[in-house]
Parts: structure tokens; C-alpha cells; sequence
């Protein structure tokens, strides 16, 4: 699959024509076959992609200008309704190919579990990298009800891969009893409740490593983001969140790839959710590439 193969149709504001001569492939993974709540997250990357239309251009958080970067959107991976290890498989190579061209992949999902195969890609290309997870939930189980292929599973899997001491977790405030104490005996890193304060702390230690970060929109208040399939009351605002990518922007981390996944449109019909994430988007192209 050519970058260009992916999907024809909307794309994110200023996307360029030329795909080789991008640094970073925006592609979408529309995969919501294993929710626990409520599906419609596999709506959120076209939907991201419309509310970026309404974005200016230019950055005051970053003082740059989206004119300053080289990306390409490749649309959505046409994955198998219903079919969870063959979408897994078709994001793993597109994830893979993606790196192996040395550009940034930056994802939209879809459930969570669509980062678990393109952290597997990001292990391959860069084994020493950390992992830098944002979000309302653990994602600490090894399975629910009985599959371990499910959107509650992915950062068990990230630890069990590249061991649970390069994992962070950040915003944590919704798991099972078990996930919280695998995290305190793991050698994991979970800071509970909040991001800004207990990462400013993290970073240093960081600095100079290789890094992926996956945002879960949940991590914000349902008051901010409510079109999300699991929302989980007393979150971040969407200023704490602009200011976490601030600051990673500033940290000095390689950050080697990224995905933002969980938005469910549907659930939203005012669109704040689906604006917030554009500008997330926008934030992460403009503060995260090199």
C-alpha cells in the first residue's frame, strides 16, 4: 500500500500533495470492534479532518505556522468491519512502512487498542523508545471478558513489550483494582488525577530519549470532550492538555511518533470534542516534529 492508497477525500487543513516529501503521515484508523461502552469512535478521524477546515493556520501557543511543516494525510486504513487481528495487522504494516521511510506517523483512531500494533512497529524501529500515555484509563488489563484483544488492553501489552519501567502514565482516574496495582509493583510510572505538574517532574528524566505518545481524548473532562464512548468525570481541561503538548514540544524528548484516538463524534453534537482534537492535532504537527 502506497501512502496515497490509503483513502481519497477530506483532509487535514494544509495536508501536502506529495507524501515523499512529507516528515510526517497523518492516517486514520476507524476500528471500534472491541469497545466496552459505547462504539463510534471509528467516525472520529474523518470527523477530526472537517473540524480542522475551521482552524487557523497559525499557532500562539507554538509561534508557528502550519506553512512551517511538511505533512500528508493519507486518509483511513481500510480496515475489516468487525475483524480486530486483521485491522491490528493492517496498522501494524502501514505503521511500519511509514517509519521505515523515517517519517513521523500520526495517528487517529478509533479505539485505543489500534496503538497497541503501531507501538509493536515503533518497539521494532526504535528499541530503547518510551512511551508516553495520556488518558482517563489504565489500559492495564490482560483481557475483558475473556478477550485480550479489547480497548481496555493496550499499555499491559506496551509493558509486557518494552517493559513496564518505559512506560508513563499520565490523567489516570478509571481502572480495575488489579491495573492499579500492577502499576505500583510493576516499576511502571502512573501518576493518578492529573498531567501537567507530575509530568514537568518526569521530563527530565526523559530528556534525550526516543519517545511515543498516545492521547486518549478522555483524559479530558466530559465537560470539555463529551464526544468520547467511555467518559470518565473529573478529567483535564482542554487548556492542560494544550500545555502537555506545549511542553513536550520544549522538553528536548525525540518524539518519534504519536496518536490521538477515542473521539466518538456521535455522542457530541455540538462538535467541541471533534474541534478540540483538530487543534491538538494541529499542536502535535507543529510542536512535535523536528
Amino acid at each position: 500500500m502506497r501512502f496515497d492508497e490509503a483513502y481519497s477525500g477530506k483532509v487535514f487543513i494544509m495536508s501536502r500533495p506529495d507524501p515523499e516529501q512529507a516528515e510526517a503521515i497523518i492516517y486514520g484508523m476507524p476500528m471500534d470492534w472491541t469497545v466496552s461502552f459505547r462504539p463510534g469512535s471509528r467516525f472520529g478521524p474523518n470527523r477530526i479532518r472537517e473540524a480542522s477546515l475551521g482552524l487557523e493556520e497559525y499557532s500562539p501557543y507554538m509561534d508557528k505556522h502550519l506553512e512551517e511543516v511538511n505533512y500528508f494525510d493519507a486518509g483511513d486504513i481500510p480496515l475489516p468491519f468487525g475483524n480486530p487481528q486483521r485491522s491490528l495487522d493492517m496498522i501494524y504494516d502501514y505503521a511500519k512502512k511509514v517509519l521505515e521511510q523515517d517519517k513521523f506517523p500520526l495517528g487517529l483512531g478509533g479505539e485505543h487498542l489500534v496503538s497497541w500494533p503501531i507501538i509493536q512497529a515503533v518497539h521494532e524501529k526504535y528499541p530503547e523508545a518510551a512511551v508516553i500515555h495520556i488518558d482517563a484509563h489504565a489500559d492495564l488489563r490482560e483481557e475483558y471478558e475473556g478477550e485480550a484483544l479489547s480497548h481496555s488492553t493496550p499499555i499491559r501489552k506496551t509493558c509486557e513489550l518494552i517493559g513496564p519501567e518505559n512506560v508513563y502514565s499520565f490523567g489516570i482516574r478509571s481502572g480495575m483494582r488489579e491495573e492499579f496495582h500492577y502499576a505500583q509493583t510493576s516499576g511502571m510510572h502512573m501518576s493518578k488525577f492529573e498531567v501537567v505538574e507530575p509530568l514537568k517532574k518526569v521530563l527530565p528524566e526523559l530528556k534525550g530519549r526516543d519517545v511515543y505518545v498516545t492521547i486518549d481524548i478522555d483524559v479530558l473532562d466530559p465537560a470539555y470532550a463529551p464526544g468520547t464512548g467511555t467518559a470518565e468525570a473529573g478529567g483535564i481541561t482542554s487548556k492542560e492538555l494544550l500545555e502537555t503538548i506545549k511542553l513536550i514540544a520544549d522538553s528536548g524528548l525525540n518524539v518519534i511518533g504519536a496518536d490521538l484516538v477515542e473521539v466518538a463524534p456521535v455522542y457530541d453534537p455540538t462538535e467541541q470534542t471533534v474541534i478540540a482534537a483538530s487543534k491538538f492535532v494541529r499542536e502535535i504537527l507543529l510542536g512535535w516534529l523536528k
